[in-house]
């Protein structure tokens, strides 16, 4: 049982020798990457090595029992020990998201409802900002267009950690990936006289942020414009063309930033989101080939359906995907988002482990 694990212990084994030659540390990518896998892997090592004492202790107890009595309730404590710990084990070894350690681009779009949806959308940008803060996460506005009201008609955040490696799970795309889709929303409007309840809705998009090493581009495949900021309205808040729009012509994407008053700066965060869009477009493609292995209920949800409605007059936030439901959306918006992101985590780790059950099964 569990014979795959001892080649895995190895290399967590041979990671830990690697990370404590200090000439590994001289190439910072490389070490962070090595760290990240070190981090995945050493809960897996921890828990086989607590199930084969288990096991050793069971056995022991076994022995002794024969002299004293006693000992057959030891044995039988560490055998439902020995089991529990053999569950933890499956569901470690369920192959990851390699993502999910990654920090991310997330963007927030106003959509139907006017005002009222680019009011929520900053509602929504403020529950992630505050989540972050949470976590101990950093955010940083790459990119912003705002409402005549106060909202944003569309904003790009980058979402990032503070140094160091999260444990499995604990990762930025990891707790956040689930996020994308329209978030629909169910109150009184400030735009509202007669007191009448609306539905509107607001997109959100999250993409694993893209290095140089994950994304080839071709500079000679890029057309970038420049132009004037607009604020609100339309009207220019810039006497320079600092604004950048960056077109990847073999596949359309596009990327704009006006946010900083720099051309230069803005360029350099135009190309940042155009790393995570072009990424995810290629891990979207590479999805749809291998559709027929996925089996998550969660992970296979299209980023165009309403995933979650947030309703003011019973303080109620329901996620659609997985039927959770819970009355503290004031507590949401203020950035306790772990109730309903560990939901949806719970549910594709179930549906992880019961496909890889199947496919060893099958």
């Amino acid at each position: 049982m569990f014979e795959a694990v001892a080649e895995l212990v190895g290399e967590h084994a041979e990671l830990e020798r690697r990370l404590a030659d200090p000439a590994v540390h001289a190439d910072q990518r490389a070490a962070r990457t090595l760290s990240r896998r070190y981090a995945e892997l050493t809960p897996l090592v921890e828990t086989y090595a607590a199930w084969r004492r288990a096991g050793d202790d069971a056995q022991a107890a076994r022995e002794l029992a024969g002299e004293d009595p006693s000992f057959a309730a030891e044995a039988a404590e560490q055998d439902a020990r020995r089991e529990e710990l053999a569950e933890r084990l499956r569901r470690l070894l369920v192959p990851r998201d390699p993502d999910d350690g990654k920090d991310v681009i997330l963007e927030v779009k106003a959509g139907e409802g006017g005002e009222e949806s680019a009011l929520f959308a900053a509602d929504l940008v403020r529950m992630y900002t505050r989540y972050a803060e949470r976590r101990g996460w950093r955010t940083e506005l790459l990119d912003a267009t705002g409402s005549d009201l106060g909202g944003y008609k569309d904003v790009a955040l980058a979402v990032k950690s503070r140094g160091g490696t999260d444990e499995p799970g604990e990762g930025i795309w990891a707790r956040l990936k689930f996020e994308g889709g329209v978030h629909r929303v169910q109150r009184v409007p400030v735009t509202e006289s007669q007191g009448r309840i609306h539905t509107s809705a607001a997109g959100v998009l999250v993409l694993p942020e893209a290095e140089d090493v994950d994304v080839d581009i071709d500079p000679g495949d890029l057309r970038i414009d420049v132009y004037r900021s607009s604020g609100p309205g339309g009207q220019s808040v810039n006497t320079t063309d600092s604004a950048v729009r960056i077109t990847h012509l073999p596949t359309g994407v596009v990327a704009t930033c006006q946010n900083e008053k720099s051309q230069l700066q803005n360029r350099e965060q135009a190309m940042r989101i155009l790393r995570a869009r072009l990424l995810a477009a290629a891990q979207e493609t590479a999805d749809a080939e291998a559709s027929a292995l996925r089996a998550s209920q969660v992970r296979t949800v299209d980023r165009s359906e309403r995933v979650r409605t947030y309703n003011f007059p019973e303080n109620r936030i329901s996620d659609h995907r997985v039927g959770y439901k819970a009355h503290n959306l004031d507590q949401v918006l203020d950035g306790d988002l772990d109730g309903v992101v560990q939901a949806l985590l719970d549910a594709d780790a179930a549906a992880r482990l019961a496909a890889s059950e199947a496919g060893g099964a099958g």
